[in-house]
C-alpha cells in the first residue's frame, strides 16, 4: 500500500493535511517538508506516516524535504505524544512548542558572511614586494597566516579591504567563500576559568549520589534538597563534568529568564575548554541567535544545553543528565497550551531516555517532596552551607506599629530597615531590597465617593508608572493617562494608593543619597541585556542597593550582599490560592538566602502587617520541615494536591451570560457520569473575573488519578459543542487558579 504522511502546515492555524509520498523521498515522523497548499508551496512538519488505501480522491504528493533529517528525535516524539495523552493537547500544539517558530519559518536562516581564506602561502620573496608596494594587501596576507582560517572581509578592516582582496584573489594567494558566522548571545562577554572546588560532606554525598545514577541502567529521579548557599551549583558543575566524560549531553533549566546569565557563567567558566559546546535557549535570544543555538544543539556541536523552561524540548542527542534548578518554581508551568509543567517533562523525557533527573531547591514543592516520601524519588540533603557560613538572622517588622509611629502615613521603609542599610553601606556591605510589585503606585482612587480607576478591559485597578507618566493594566497591557479629577465624582481630591518598586527606589534614593541603587523589574530590563549588564555591576560591587521584584529572590550569589530587607511580605500570602502559603513562605525562604553567603555574617529584616502567619514564622526561622508537616496536614483534610490532581476548567467570552451558562452546561455533563473519588466543584466567578474584555468562569475538578481527570475532561469537551464566542480551556495540574 502507498504511504502518505499527515503534514502540520506552518502558520497560526492547526492545519493538518495527508500528502501522498514520492518514492524518491525518505520521509520520516519530524522531518521538514515542503507541500502544495491550493495554489501555492507551503513547509510543514511530518507529524506521522502511515500506509493508506487507494481511494477515488488522489491524495497530491510532497514537493520535497527543508532538511535531509528530521527536526524531532524519537524520544522527542514519544514525549509530545505523552503530553498529548496526559494533558489532553492536540498532538500539533505540542509539535509547535517543541521546534520554535525560528526553526520552523523559513524567515530566519544562517548568518552568512564573504570571508578570506589563504589559498597559498606567497613566497618570501613575494612577501617582501608587497611590503613595499601593496602594504594593505601584505596585512592581509599576514592576518590570513596567522589566523590559519577563514575571516570575515569586514572583520579585517580598512577602508580599500574590497580592492586589496580582489587583486589578491585575481594572484591566486586569496580565496573569497561563503562563511556561515554564529550569533552568539554572549559573543562580547569574557568568562575567567575557576577551577573546580574540595566538597565538602555533604555535597560529596550528594555528588556520589549522582555519579552513582549515570551510571545506572534505570535511575530513579533525585530532589537534591539543600538550604540557600549549600554549594547545589558546585554539584551540578561536577555532576556535568562526569556526564560529559561518559560520554553523555547535559541540559540545566533555570526557571527565570534572570538566573540565566549567572548560570552560564558558571558553567562556561568553569568548561573553559567547553565554551563552544555550550548552548544558550530562552524567549531573550533574538530570532537569529536561537535559530543557531537550536541547530548547533540538533547538530551535536553544544553539548550543554542552558535555558528556561522550553529547554526541555532542546533537541540533545543522547542526554545523560537534566537538571532543574529550583525545581519549586511556578515558572516551569506552561501558561498557554499546551499547559506542560517542565519539571515533570524532565522527569518523563528522563524516564524515556534512561538518564539521570536532579531537581535542586532550598524550598522543594510539596508535590516532589510527597514523591520522595512514597520512593517514586530519592532525596539527598544538604543542611550545612559550603563555605561553613550560618543562615542569616531573620527579623520581623510589624508594619501596624510603624504606621502608628507615622501617624497612618504609608511606611515603605521601617525605622528598623533604615538603620541597618545605613550601617551596611558606611561598611562598604551591599544590599538587596525585595518587593514583588512594580509600578508607582497600585491604584488611583478618589476618598470622598471611593471609585477606583479600573483597565476598561480586565477587572483590576490600573496601576500607576510614573516614569511614563501612564495608567498602566498589568494584565492586558491597556494604558490610560492619568486624570486630575475623579472620573465619577469630578473631585480633585483623587490620589495614589500602596506602592511599587517605582516608588520604593524613589524615597530609597531620598533615604540613602549617597548610595548607588539600581532597580530590576519587566519595566528596567525591556532593553537587551539590561538585566545581565545590572547583575555584573551590582557584584562588582559599583551598586550598593539593588531593588527588585522576583527575579532578584532566587538564585542569584553575590557574597557582599549581608542584608535583605523585604518590604509588604503580605502580598503573595492572601491570593485567593490554595498554595499562597507554601508560595510566601518559599519567596521569603529563597530570598532571605541570598544574605550572608560570604564571609559576613548575613541579616533579613522582613515588613509585614500579619507578623504572625505560619508561613513568615516557617521562614523567619528557616524551618522547612515545620511548613511541610503544617501544610501536608492541611493538603490531606482538605484533599489537595499533592495528595490529589488537580483540573482547571475554565469559560470566557465577551458575552458574560454565555460563558456562565456553557461553564453550567458543562459541569452537568461532568456530573452525570464522574469517576469515583473525583470532586467536582461548582461553577463560579474567576478570581480575576474579567480579562482583555473577556468574563471568566471556573471550576475546579480534583481526583487521585490524573489520566482519568483528563480523560473524563476531553471525553465531556469533545462531546459537548459550546458557542462560537466562548472559549473552553482545560488545564490538568494547574498552578495558576486566578
Amino acid at each position: 500500500m502507498p504511504l502518505a504522511a499527515s503534514v502540520l502546515i506552518d502558520g497560526p492555524s492547526e492545519l493538518v493535511f495527508d500528502y501522498a509520498i514520492p518514492d524518491h523521498l525518505k520521509i520520516l515522523p519530524g522531518c521538514r517538508v515542503r507541500i502544495p497548499l491550493r495554489n501555492r508551496e507551503a513547509t510543514g512538519t511530518v507529524l506521522r506516516v502511515q500506509e493508506v488505501a487507494q481511494t477515488e480522491f488522489d491524495l497530491r504528493y510532497l514537493t520535497s524535504l527543508v532538511d535531509p533529517e528530521p527536526l524531532i528525535t524519537p524520544a522527542l516524539l514519544k514525549l509530545a505524544e505523552w503530553i498529548t495523552s496526559y494533558y489532553g493537547t492536540p498532538l500539533e500544539q505540542v509539535i509547535r512548542s517543541i521546534i520554535p517558530a525560528s526553526i520552523r519559518g523559513e524567515k530566519t536562516s544562517a548568518k552568512i558572511r564573504k570571508a578570506a581564506i589563504l589559498a597559498k602561502t606567497p613566497t618570501e620573496s613575494d612577501l617582501a614586494q608587497l611590503a613595499k608596494r601593496a602594504k594593505r594587501q601584505h596585512q592581509i596576507i599576514t592576518l590570513l597566516s596567522i589566523a590559519a582560517k577563514p575571516i570575515p572581509i569586514t572583520e579585517l578592516g580598512g577602508a580599500s579591504t574590497s580592492s586589496s582582496i580582489k587583486t589578491l584573489t585575481e594572484k591566486g594567494w586569496v580565496k573569497v567563500i561563503n562563511l556561515e558566522v554564529r550569533r552568539d548571545p554572549d559573543a562580547n562577554e569574557t568568562f575567567l576559568p575557576t577551577d573546580p572546588l574540595t566538597l565538602n560532606e555533604e555535597q560529596g554525598e550528594a555528588y556520589k549520589t549522582i555519579s552513582k545514577s549515570l551510571h545506572s541502567e534505570n535511575p530513579k529521579p533525585i530532589l537534591l534538597h539543600g538550604i540557600t548557599g549549600s554549594g547545589k551549583t558546585e554539584v551540578y558543575l561536577q555532576a556535568t563534568r562526569t556526564a560529559l566524560k561518559l560520554g553523555k549531553n547535559v541540559i540545566i533549566l533555570v526557571p527565570e529568564i534572570s538566573l540565566a546569565p549567572q548560570t552560564v557563567q558558571r558553567f562556561k567558566a568553569r568548561f573553559h575548554d567547553l565554551t563552544d559546546q555550550i548552548a544558550i535557549l530562552h524567549s531573550n535570544l533574538s530570532q537569529g541567535e536561537r535559530f543557531d543555538e537550536w541547530h548547533r544543539i540538533r547538530a551535536g556541536k553544544a553539548r550543554i544545553v542552558i535555558g528556561a523552561r522550553s529547554a526541555i524540548f532542546a533537541p540533545v542527542k543522547d542526554p545523560g543528565l537534566i537538571i532543574v534548578d529550583e525545581e519549586h518554581e511556578p515558572a516551569y508551568k506552561q501558561e498557554n497550551p499546551p499547559k506542560y509543567h517542565a519539571r515533570d517533562l524532565a522527569v518523563v523525557r528522563c524516564n524515556l531516555e534512561k538518564c539521570t533527573v536532579v531537581l535542586g531547591s532550598a524550598t522543594p514543592s510539596l508535590e516532589t517532596f510527597q514523591n520522595t516520601q512514597l520512593k517514586k524519588y530519592q532525596m539527598v540533603k544538604m543542611n550545612e552551607r559550603a563555605d561553613g557560613a550560618s543562615l542569616p538572622l531573620t527579623r520581623v517588622v510589624d508594619m501596624r506599629i510603624e504606621a502608628k509611629k507615622h501617624k497612618g502615613r504609608d511606611a515603605i521603609i521601617s525605622d528598623i530597615l533604615r538603620s541597618s542599610v545605613e550601617k551596611r553601606i558606611e561598611a562598604n556591605e551591599q544590599v538587596i531590597i525585595f518587593l514583588n510589585r512594580r509600578g508607582f503606585a497600585r491604584s488611583l482612587q478618589c476618598p470622598p465617593c471611593g471609585h477606583v480607576i479600573e483597565c476598561n478591559h480586565c477587572a483590576i485597578p490600573l496601576t500607576y508608572h510614573r516614569g511614563d507618566e501612564r495608567l498602566v493594566c498589568h494584565v492586558c497591557g491597556f494604558q490610560s493617562i492619568v486624570p486630575r479629577l475623579c472620573p465619577n465624582c469630578q473631585d480633585p481630591a483623587i490620589r495614589f494608593q500602596g506602592y511599587g518598586t517605582e516608588k520604593a527606589e524613589t524615597i530609597l534614593r531620598k533615604v540613602f543619597p549617597s548610595a548607588k541603587i539600581a532597580r530590576l523589574d519587566t519595566d528596567t530590563t525591556r532593553r537587551k541585556n539590561t538585566l545581565r549588564d545590572t547583575l555584573r555591576d551590582f557584584r562588582a560591587k559599583k551598586i550598593n542597593i539593588l531593588l527588585g521584584t522576583q527575579m532578584i529572590a532566587k538564585g542569584l550569589d553575590f557574597p557582599n550582599v549581608t542584608l535583605v530587607g523585604v518590604l509588604n511580605a503580605d502580598l503573595s500570602l492572601y491570593a485567593p490560592d490554595f498554595r499562597a502559603g507554601e508560595r510566601t513562605f518559599q519567596l521569603l525562604t529563597q530570598v532571605a538566602g541570598r544574605s550572608g553567603r560570604g564571609k559576613m555574617a548575613g541579616e533579613v529584616i522582613i515588613q509585614t502587617s500579619t507578623p504572625h502567619s505560619p508561613s513568615i514564622q516557617f521562614a523567619r526561622h528557616h524551618d522547612f520541615d515545620g511548613f511541610v508537616a503544617q501544610e501536608l496536614n492541611i493538603r490531606q483534610q482538605f484533599q489537595y494536591p499533592p495528595f490529589t490532581h488537580l483540573a482547571l476548567l475554565l469559560a470566557r467570552s465577551s458575552h458574560e451570560r454565555r460563558a456562565e451558562f456553557t461553564l453550567q452546561t458543562l459541569h452537568r455533563k461532568l456530573a452525570e457520569d464522574l469517576p469515583d473519588n473525583v470532586i467536582l466543584g461548582d461553577p463560579i466567578p474567576s478570581p480575576l473575573t474579567k480579562s482583555h474584555s473577556q468574563f471568566r468562569f471556573q471550576l475546579l475538578m480534583r481526583g487521585p488519578n490524573a489520566r482519568v481527570l483528563s480523560h473524563h475532561l476531553n471525553k465531556i469537551l469533545r462531546a459537548t459543542p459550546t458557542p462560537e464566542d466562548v472559549i473552553v480551556t482545560a488545564d490538568l495540574d494547574a498552578y495558576d487558579l486566578g
